[in-house]
């Protein structure tokens, strides 16, 4: 089992930015591919943007966020990072770290998830 720890999240004005951190308790990251993920109230939840295994050369984001927000992962301090610019009302939501041991996988059906954070965006 892998624990995911997140921390960030909160409230934030539109046009404003939050950056979201993402570590496996006691693994070491480079072995996994990582995810993002989000649900806003009344909707599924939605791949936002993941990261490959390793290196993370080969990156994933949802055409909602292109050009907004940017995965990137420091395996020296062991975290995942999400960094939102100009955010928009419709980016609120619950906030989803999430990894497996596959590209596949961490995209589709990861098998780790971190407990969710909140985002609030205000217009």
């Amino acid at each position: 089992q892998v624990q995911l720890d997140e921390s960030g999240g909160g409230s934030v004005q539109a046009g404003g930015s939050l950056r979201l951190a993402c570590s496996p308790s006691g693994r070491t990251l480079n072995l996994y591919a990582m995810a993002w993920f989000r649900q806003a109230p009344g909707k599924e939840r939605e791949l936002v943007a993941a990261s490959s295994r390793g290196g993370g050369r080969t990156t994933y984001y949802a055409d909602s966020v292109k050009d907004r927000f940017t995965i990137f992962r420091d395996n020296g301090k062991n975290t995942v990072e999400l960094q939102m610019t100009n955010l928009k009302p419709e980016d609120t939501g619950v906030y989803y770290c999430a990894a497996d041991f596959t590209w596949e996988g961490v995209r589709s059906k990861p098998d780790y998830w971190g407990q969710g954070t909140q985002v609030t965006v205000s217009s």
